[in-house]
């Protein structure tokens, strides 16, 4: 069982390791462009919204209580590649230092559906399981934003779910 903890952080920082690719493929000019409908939202403002919720995480989990409506919201992040790349490999090594017996921790979770703030409880390996797809649905928004600025992205699986069956390619 401790395997699997470990290899989910792993999971967890391997994929977030694609964005590192992505954003040391791309410029920072592409970073920022906000230019694609419907949302008009940038790469970079996917990423440091996707770092935000870790954020939440890992600042909430040893007290018990991770409120992720109070995320950072750091406009620098958003318009400067750089700061994103450094926020990625902070985050990764913040994760990294999760100790396992900590993942099956019970916390509370704060987070606003539309209707007000409500807490829920579950554990920190949850609301990581969350933030993983949290991250993955945010890289398919962000393939997306490349694909219609007609960039390659350097990763084939770029926003995919590993449980996402591949298609069988055509001869």
């Amino acid at each position: 069982m401790r395997y699997l903890r470990r290899n989910m952080i792993n999971d967890i920082n391997k994929n977030l390791q694609r964005g590192v690719i992505l954003l040391k493929s791309i410029s920072n000019d592409t970073y920022t462009n906000s230019s694609v409908a419907p949302y008009f939202s940038s790469i970079g403002c996917h990423i440091r919204h996707i770092l935000d919720v870790f954020n939440c995480i890992l600042i909430g989990y040893e007290e018990g209580k991770i409120d992720l409506t109070s995320r950072e919201r750091n406009t620098l992040i958003e318009e400067n590649i750089q700061e994103g790349l450094t926020y990625i490999n902070e985050i990764q090594n913040r994760l990294s230092e999760i100790q396992l017996e900590s993942l099956k921790k019970n916390v509370f979770v704060i987070d606003n559906l539309g209707s007000g703030n409500k807490t829920v409880e579950t554990t920190l390996e949850a609301i990581l399981l969350q933030a993983h797809s949290h991250t993955v649905h945010h890289f398919a928004t962000i393939g997306y934003i490349i694909h219609q600025l007609n960039i390659e992205l350097p990763d084939s699986d770029f926003g995919f779910n590993a449980t996402t069956p591949k298609k069988a390619i055509s001869s």
